[in-house]
Order: structure tokens, then C-alpha cells, then sequence
């Protein structure tokens, strides 16, 4: 894509919020999905290698906010498909709100008169 936004990094902490809020909007999905959506919410600024989502994903699950179930993709592959669990659902509101804040923060800084 000839305007697609640069790549960028995602900032240390920002990816369990992308995962928990992506898997809020589509539901069950496995990691490819999900590494697909960000991508195409990110215009391709946002690139998540399985080396980079799968352990945000097994760290998810592992603290109780996602489960992971084997099904079939679409192309009739194995695959574990992720849904938030009612854990996640309140983890992912806690992040939203902090989220929110420190972006309220960084807004005022910003622009604060000299």
C-alpha cells in the first residue's frame, strides 16, 4: 500500500490492550485474525509478527483473560481460537480508563501554553 501510515512500534504495554479489545469486537478469533485486525485498524502501521503475539497471548490466557479453545479455521486448519473471558472483560476496562487517562495527560502537556 502506497499510503499506508509507517510501521510502528507498539509501546510496552499497549499490546494486551490491543489484543483484549480486539477480541472484544470479533469475538472468538485465533491470532492470525487477530494480528490481521490490528493491522487493517492500524492501516498497516501496526504489524504483529507470531513472534510478538503469540506470548501476549499465552501471558492473557495464563492470567485469566482470555480462553483458549482448538477449533477449525475457515480453511480447515487446527487452530486455538481466543475469547475474552469475564476476567478480561474487566481487565480490558481497567486498561481503557488508565488508557484514557494518560492520553488526557500527554494531551495537556502537549499543548500547554508556554
Amino acid at each position: 500500500m502506497a499510503n499506508a501510515a509507517p510501521k510502528t512500534d507498539v509501546l510496552q504495554g499497549t499490546l494486551d490492550l490491543m489484543v483484549l479489545r480486539t477480541l472484544e469486537a470479533l469475538g472468538p478469533s485465533h491470532g492470525y485474525t487477530v494480528a490481521g485486525r490490528i493491522e487493517q485498524i492500524s492501516s498497516g502501521a501496526v504489524q504483529l509478527n507470531m513472534g510478538t503475539l503469540y506470548p501476549a497471548l499465552m501471558r492473557l490466557e495464563q492470567r485469566g483473560f482470555i480462553r483458549g479453545d482448538w477449533g477449525v479455521t475457515e480453511n480447515n486448519r487446527r487452530a486455538r481460537f481466543y475469547r475474552l473471558t469475564a476476567a478480561g472483560r474487566r481487565q480490558l476496562a481497567a486498561e481503557t480508563a488508565e488508557w484514557e487517562r494518560m492520553a488526557a495527560i500527554m494531551h495537556s502537556l502537549l499543548h500547554q501554553q508556554g
